[in-house]
């Protein structure tokens, strides 16, 4: 029994020694091996690298550096550890890999027409004792594909709502959605991002909902793809909207000025989406006139008469609903002609001279009448003061015709007075 004890006592030291030697082992390879692409200033012999990023199909550069060489040989090796190039001599039968430059201190390799499977670390390794390595991360980039825009299959009637949705594929890291009006950038809902089976990139997708109304007919509805591996703008799909309207009316004269006797129409112009098709002419007042024919959109008059003078009004149809309007006709006399700005200037040059007549001789008489007054004011005036003076002229003496003056009355007969 004590045997066995001290043959277990005896084992297990002997293993932790063997422990610890393989531990100190794997701590002195970690510590001479070193991995990293930072600059030691203090080891001359460490590479050098740096991270790169490449969207696919591009090319990307990985250069290693050292400062001093002992005559070791550089190797740039693969995210599979497989080895590209140990110096200037090609190790991997890839025709997308090429040597740029290899010298003691430096080793410069491409990558041309990259993939999603090139993403990941490269290591550059100088066989110096110890060996020294440094990593470079290369980032490769998803291309998103061009957004595609459904939900533009049916038009939509005024006052209705549309959801649209963008959709775009193979982004790596995910992209972002925008969506616009014209040029006004408009939000939607969220972008939902969704992993692409068998390849490390995503597909995102954002819906977009729109109350319209006749004024977004036409209006361009664009996505945008916003992604680090693209320039602005250039994955961008656009399309117009198709919104169903009623039409609204005008009624256009043939002519401002209709004349006596003349050929006329009047057209009604509708704007709608679709275009109206179907046309309803009346007039407001009775029944259109006997020489008026309604021609679709156009009411014509074979010889215009004052009697056609009146409001008309046009109703315009395009399935979708209707709108309507109304013109007010009137006719000029034959001989006003709208073409010949002299005659009209004559005859409203008449006219303002018959006023001026008028107006002339309303002016003489209102002053003669003023004249007439004034003279009748004038004497009778003079006839008042001649007939109060008289008491004075019939007084036996100075006292009585002072009396008298003042309007007395004692020991004289009343004056009367008279107005004419």
């Amino acid at each position: 029994m004590s045997g066995m004890r001290a043959s277990k006592n005896m084992t297990f030291p002997v293993f932790q020694r063997a422990a610890l030697r393989a531990l100190a082992a794997l701590t002195m390879l970690l510590a001479t091996s070193v991995r990293s692409n930072f600059v030691f200033d203090d080891d001359p012999l460490q590479p050098v690298t740096q991270d790169e990023t490449v969207s696919v199909g591009g090319v990307v550069t990985l250069t290693c550096s050292v400062k001093e060489n002992d005559n070791s040989s550089l190797q740039w090796s693969n995210t599979a550890q497989q080895t590209l190039y140990f110096g200037e001599k090609r190790a991997l039968r890839d025709n997308r890999i090429q040597l740029v430059k290899s010298t003691a201190t430096e080793l410069i390799i491409t990558i041309s027409e990259v993939q999603l499977s090139d993403d990941g670390e490269y290591t550059c390794s100088i066989f110096t004792m110890p060996v020294r390595t440094a990593r470079a991360t290369v980032t490769v980039l998803g291309v998103p594909g061009k957004p595609v825009i459904t939900g533009f299959e049916d038009a939509v009637q005024e006052g209705g709502k549309v959801t649209l949705t963008c959709t775009s594929s193979g982004s790596k890291p995910p992209a972002k959605l925008h969506w616009f009006r014209d040029q006004e950038e408009i939000q939607g809902r969220p972008d939902v991002v969704e992993s692409n089976p068998d390849e490390p990139t995503y597909t995102v997708t954002s819906e977009l909902t729109l109350a319209v109304s006749r004024h977004d007919n036409n209006a361009l509805i664009a996505c945008a793809v916003d992604h680090p591996s693209i320039a602005n703008g250039d994955k961008r799909t656009e399309q117009p909207l198709n919104v169903l309207f009623s039409p609204s009316v005008s009624i256009q004269p043939e002519s401002d000025l209709p004349r006596e006797g003349e050929k006329f129409f009047l057209q009604c112009v509708g704007n709608g989406n679709p275009e109206p098709t179907a046309f309803v002419w009346r007039r407001k007042d009775g029944e259109l006139p006997p020489m008026a024919k309604v021609d679709d959109a156009f009411l014509r008059f074979e010889s215009l008469n004052k009697t056609d003078n009146g409001v008309y009004e046009c109703q315009a149809d395009n399935g979708i609903g209707t709108g309507d309007v109304t013109h007010t006709l009137l006719v000029q006399e034959a001989g006003v002609n709208a073409e010949d700005p002299t005659a009209m200037s004559t005859s409203s040059g008449v006219d303002h001279a018959v006023i001026g007549g008028v107006v002339a001789v309303i002016v003489f008489i209102m002053l003669c009448l003023l004249i007439v007054l004034g003279r009748y004011l004038i004497r009778h005036k003079g006839t008042y003061l001649t007939h109060e003076a008289k008491g004075s002229d019939d007084a036996p003496d100075a006292d009585t015709a002072i009396i008298n003056a003042e309007g007395g009355h004692s020991g004289v007969d009343d004056k009367k007075e008279y107005f004419i």
